[in-house]
């Protein structure tokens, strides 16, 4: 007997478009920040993310989980190509390099920004199962606490926190450096957190402050 669905299959163009986004950014950075050509890896995440777009546009519980396994493997590779371009930045300030303080200070941004929706992506693919339980049957225990989530007055009984409340969470953690009003409950969450804040603090603080400082 099949699951029946308690509430309608989450779509994930928000998603899809999440990845979109970074993959414009990723475009847009020099090449000594990438490992190959530029356009290598943004060309990999959008053959990931095709059958997506195509084939399964909603995400449900009766999908196959070769669905889930790949979207966790599409979001593994953004967050790889993320950390290397990182890395190589701050390899590049370090050593010294031609560039001015300016362009570094723009590289910096976009590497936070994509952090940003990087950990928004992971939030919304974990929390609760991911986007084809939450809401559903056999749902499993939720990996955040959401405000709507801690009393009746606040949202209707059947509320579930779609993919612009992971970006509003990802966003406030990676300027703030912790949780603010959605705090996380399993180690998981915290571990995500935790790495993401790690991330957003070395671009901040190193990588922009040493922009700043050699500005012209």
């Amino acid at each position: 007997m099949s699951t029946v669905p308690s509430q309608r299959p989450e779509s994930g163009l928000p998603a899809a478009a999440a990845v979109l986004t970074i993959i414009g950014i990723q475009l847009t950075l020099l090449e000594k920040l990438t490992l190959g050509p530029n356009w290598l890896a943004p060309a990999l995440e959008l053959a990931l993310l095709l059958p997506f777009v195509i084939v399964v546009p909603r995400r449900h519980p009766e999908q196959a989980r070769f669905w889930r396994y790949l979207a966790v493997g599409l979001i593994a590779l953004v967050n790889l190509t993320n950390f290397v371009s990182l890395g190589f930045l701050v390899h590049f300030l370090l050593v010294g390099g031609k560039a001015s303080g300016s362009a570094l200070l723009l590289d910096a941004v976009k590497l936070w920004l994509t952090n940003v929706i990087l950990f928004a992506l992971w939030f919304w693919e974990l929390d609760r199962g991911g986007p084809h339980r939450r809401g559903h049957a056999g749902e499993k225990h939720p990996d955040f606490a959401f405000p709507q989530m801690t009393s009746s007055d606040l949202a209707p009984s059947d509320w579930k926190p779609g993919f612009l409340d992971y970006v509003f969470v990802s966003f406030t953690n990676a300027a703030a450096f912790s949780p603010t009003d959605t705090l996380p409950l399993t180690v998981r969450a915290k571990m995500l957190m935790m790495l993401q804040a790690f991330t957003s603090l070395l671009t901040v603080a190193l990588i922009a402050g040493r922009a700043v400082n050699i500005l012209p």
